[in-house]
């Protein structure tokens, strides 16, 4: 179990060491082919901010309308 730990170790500490960083967002990252090549790998960048545009918002409304409701008396009785 040590070896296998040992190993990944290595492996872990030769891949960190195989990139190396050249500027603002890039790296040179060397490839493992016979010998070594070099290539310089560009990193995304991300831009944030806020910009105005118009929508349409769905409004609701109310109208007014006459309608006949039934109308109830009520007369109380002479004493």
């Amino acid at each position: 179990m040590n070896k296998f730990t040992l190993a990944v170790a290595l492996a872990a500490l030769t891949t960190l060491s195989a990139c190396k960083k050249t500027g603002d967002g890039q790296y040179e990252v060397q490839k493992p082919v016979i010998g070594t090549e070099s290539d310089t790998v560009n990193t995304p960048t991300v831009e944030t901010g806020t910009v105005k545009d118009t929508i349409t918002v769905p409004t609701v409304g109310t109208e007014k309308k006459e309608v006949n409701v039934p109308k109830v008396e009520i007369n109380k009785p002479k004493e």
